[in-house]
């Protein structure tokens, strides 16, 4: 068995490259490579020779043809710039390298088009999909659990959609948080609120409009969730003179504040801010943030919980309850002024 290459720049070698080094068929080389038991011991040996000795790696995609499995997973999340999504990806990433699978993340800008869009591509390059705090309207999701290839919800819950899906309790933690602010004497307050296409967003306002059992009244005020929006923001909610914003996610209430501090307004002395989801950044801005402990490990591994018993069987596993989520009291709200 000669493997000898003609001097010059070194192509790349090739399952053909292999298979001529080796004095066997093309078909041979791809059933060893894929793990099958069907051919002599003699040939094997002879083809995991010559792949060694040429430096062959086998394309993960044609040998996840041949075995029935890419071995990859599909994420999308709606923005990659959100310091939330990296505990739940990483989680999930653990548990798939563990597994054996590798994870490909995209980010759909948070349009639901695009992430739909994005799904239907990445269907033909994954074994499973998971959707992150997914935009996608209800008739695209049920587009997605008729396909073939399984798909998990994560951070949304939707009657009627087949699909497994996990989610914290946003509703509880965000009355707390209205509850806390009342007990403050706070009367008057604004929400700034997420993605309108969000299920969070949709279940935290929610709950901020059942505060008015407290004797809180709350004013929204449209944002997008980001820096950014938020700041440019406050201006419109401090028309309504409210004593607190109400946050819908951490990143909002970094914006806020830094739109207060512009305005020449102190944090809680003037205003009380809450966040929701507890990122990093939260304990350690000043003053560091009121807000929620989203469950984000946990959601991350039951997401691959639920993906790794879909990749096993056709069937379905039942959606678990919603995670707790836990409110966590800091510097940044106080007493009405």
């Amino acid at each position: 068995m000669s493997t000898q290459r003609p001097d010059g720049p070194r192509a790349r070698p090739t399952i053909a490259t292999v298979a001529e080094a080796a004095g066997v068929s093309i078909a041979t080389v791809s059933r060893v490579m894929s793990g099958s038991s069907k051919v002599k011991q003699e040939l094997a040996d002879r083809v995991h020779e010559a792949a060694e000795q040429l430096a062959y790696r086998p394309s993960g995609a044609a040998r996840g043809l041949a075995i029935g499995s890419l071995r990859n997973i599909g994420v999308i999340l709606p923005d990659l710039r959100n310091a939330y999504f990296f505990d739940v990806v990483n989680e999930m990433h653990r548990g798939a390298a563990e597994n054996g699978y590798r994870m490909l993340v995209a980010d759909s800008e948070g349009d639901p088009d695009e992430e739909l869009n994005t799904a239907l591509d990445l269907l033909g390059q994954v074994d499973g999909l998971v959707l992150l705090s997914s935009r996608i309207p209800t008739a695209g999701l049920k587009q997605l659990a008729r396909r073939q290839a399984p798909a998990v919800l994560v951070n949304r819950i939707e009657l009627g959609v087949d699909l497994p899906m996990v989610a914290a309790d946003n509703f509880t933690p965000m009355m707390q948080l209205c509850s806390h602010l009342a007990q403050l004497g706070h009367t008057r307050a604004v929400y700034l609120g997420g993605s309108e296409f969000a299920w969070q967003n949709r279940e935290r306002w929610r709950a901020v409009q059942s505060s008015s059992a407290f004797g809180l009244q709350v004013t929204h005020v449209s944002a997008d969730g980001t820096v950014e929006g938020a700041h440019a923001a406050v201006p419109e909610a401090l028309e309504h003179e409210p004593t607190a914003l109400i946050c819908f996610n951490d990143l909002s209430a970094i914006g806020a504040i830094s739109a207060l501090r512009d305005a020449g307004l102190s944090v809680p002395e003037d205003i009380s801010v809450t966040g929701f989801d507890d990122i990093v950044l939260a304990r350690h801005i000043a003053p560091r943030l009121t807000t929620v402990t989203s469950p984000k490990v946990a959601l991350g591994k039951r997401a691959w919980e639920l993906m790794h018993v879909m990749l096993g069987s056709e069937e379905r596993p039942e959606s678990p309850e919603p995670l707790s989520a836990e409110v966590v009291l800091r510097d940044s709200t106080g007493p009405a002024r």
